[in-house]
């Protein structure tokens, strides 16, 4: 009896055994989108020269710096389209230490200062335009120097038609006025560069980083995808496509305060646009 006993104990035991083998880990769940650590600056330069002539300009040889640190340090400058594609699930998220560098107004510094750097250090580039000033302006661009900027790897997108302020606009004009304005603004600026340029453009810069849930709405309206603000974080996992950060900067951020910008650990202040 005792034996029939001991028996029947060696197979439960031996059954039980069997079966936690027979049990394959259960796999990973796969990180979500928001959890994957996306953190990259957007820095935003406006004027280049000699000299700084204006709170928006930096010198060139400051702008020179910064590409150099960003390279010596391990950085990679990434196209603003790799990190709206992934926002918009239509991409993997950017790797550690990736950067993208923007550009607002087309100004004429653009084609004579930053592009020979771009292509010294094989950077990518993005330039956000108001078409009305494009070979009209004195200080902008013209069409053809857009097109060389495009030749040399540049994209060129939205910052609207002539760089309204939306905020006083729509203290001083009717409702249906000021739906008219943003309308014009938002739709004939991406019409007029895409007929001159034959591009695809469908990313919005809002003028002096002014936007609510109205022009918000607006902008998805007139067919862009993804617009950009001036509020100084890193693109992070809390960001969304319509409202992504970028870094105005200046000319004094040069040394240990452009390397904080970067690594995002720069205190927040207030600059004057």
């Amino acid at each position: 009896m005792k034996f029939r006993i001991l028996l029947l104990l060696l197979a439960v035991a031996l059954l039980a055994v069997t079966g936690a083998q027979a049990v394959t880990p259960a796999a990973k769940p796969a990180q979500p989108v928001a959890s994957q650590g996306v953190h990259v600056p957007i820095l935003l330069y406006h004027r280049f020269g000699p000299t700084v002539a204006d709170g928006m300009t930096i010198k060139t040889s400051v702008f020179e710096e910064h590409l150099k640190y960003l390279r010596d340090n391990g950085y990679t400058v990434i196209p603003l389209r790799k990190l709206v594609d992934y926002y918009l699930k239509k991409g993997p998220a950017p790797a550690p230490k990736s950067v993208v560098i923007v550009e607002d107004d087309a100004h004429k510094s653009v084609y004579s200062d930053m592009l020979p750097l771009a292509k010294k250090y094989n950077v990518p580039v993005t330039v956000f335009v108001y078409p009305s000033a494009i070979s009209n302006a004195k200080y902008a661009m013209t069409w053809e120097q857009l097109k060389t900027l495009q030749k040399n790897g540049f994209d060129i997108q939205s910052h609207t038609f002539w760089h309204p302020n939306f905020r006083h606009d729509k203290k001083k004009m009717a409702p249906a006025e000021f739906e008219k304005s943003v309308q014009t603004q938002l739709k004939k600026s991406k019409a007029k560069l895409e007929e001159k340029l034959g591009t695809k453009v469908d990313l919005l810069a809002w003028p002096f980083g002014i936007y609510d849930d109205y022009l918000l709405k607006k902008a998805a309206e007139a067919g862009y995808v993804a617009t950009f603000t001036i509020e100084a974080h890193h693109a992070g996992p809390g960001d969304v496509a319509m409202k992504l950060p970028r870094y105005l900067l200046i000319n004094a951020d040069q040394g240990k305060s452009f390397a904080r910008i970067v690594e995002g650990t720069a205190p927040k202040r207030n600059v004057v646009y």
